[in-house]
């Protein structure tokens, strides 16, 4: 079966730090570029972080730079987030998705998990 299945989330106070996973089968993972993104309550998706296949380069938007790392492990078919200086605003749903490239910088998300629970507390 072609499945992520995300763990790792948990309740941590404010400057905590929590290393998410994503176990991926059923698929070619060290094949494709894959991402973490993240659902607050009542907003819509947020990407997070980036990496490519040989797990070199990665990408981070402004709101997590210099907190979080994304990491691979094609050996073991696992995607890792490690995140640190957790905030309020870290709160959300996490999942990783399958980013599949179009072309001309396009990119879509073909798979996705059920995602972890991140919740951060005063």
């Amino acid at each position: 079966e072609v499945q992520l299945v995300e763990s790792g989330g948990a309740m941590v106070q404010v400057g905590g730090s929590l290393r998410l996973s994503c176990a991926a089968s059923g698929f070619s993972f060290s094949s494709h570029d894959m991402s973490w993104l993240r659902q607050a309550p009542g907003k819509g998706p947020e990407w997070v972080s980036n990496i490519n296949v040989a797990g070199n380069t990665t990408y981070y938007p402004d709101s997590v730079k210099g907190r979080f790392t994304i990491s691979r492990d094609n050996a073991k078919n696992t995607l890792y987030l490690q995140m640190n200086n957790l905030q309020l605003d870290d709160t959300a749903l996490y999942f990783c998705v399958r980013v599949r490239t179009l072309g001309r910088g396009q990119v879509m998300y073909d798979l996705r998990g059920q995602g972890t629970q991140v919740t951060v507390s005063p």
